[in-house]
């Protein structure tokens, strides 16, 4: 698994957080930035951790932004893309379990940093159930 990894400005500091945790537990990955608590344009790292997420099937992402809803929304203009904005743990399992998602988005200004661990462990540890949700995810792509 690689993991790729994008915020804006509100999400920088729990991005280089989540950074730390993903060398813990030695993971590939790719920081697509931003690189700084400066302002930015969301859409920008969405797009760029989405194409890089569709590079390899093995291939997650982690996109942080202050409410998830705007790097959501660019992420999943991507056909292929099943970016789901989760907020504790069992969202982000379900994300997974029933929808397998590829992008986790990340509401920083409404979570813990404890809460971010536990949100992106969880992500991580899920399997996709299949069956009867596998019918409904295969109807997401236009």
């Amino acid at each position: 698994m690689k993991i790729i990894i994008g915020c804006d400005h509100a999400g920088f500091e729990y991005k280089e957080i989540l950074i730390n945790l993903i060398r813990e537990k030695n993971f590939h990955f790719k920081d697509c930035g931003c690189f700084s608590a400066e302002s930015v344009d969301y859409p920008d790292y969405a797009h760029e951790v989405s194409k890089e997420v569709l590079k390899k099937t093995d291939h997650v992402g982690v996109l942080i932004c202050g409410s998830a809803n705007g790097v959501a929304m660019a992420a999943n203009k991507h056909n292929g893309i099943r970016a789901a904005i989760c907020w504790n743990k069992k969202t982000s399992e379900m994300s997974i379990t029933h929808n397998d998602a590829n992008v986790l988005c990340i509401p920083a200004r409404f979570i813990s940093p404890s809460e971010l661990k536990e949100i992106f462990d969880a992500f991580i540890s899920s399997q996709f159930e299949g069956g009867r949700h596998k019918n409904r995810v295969d109807k997401i792509n236009c």
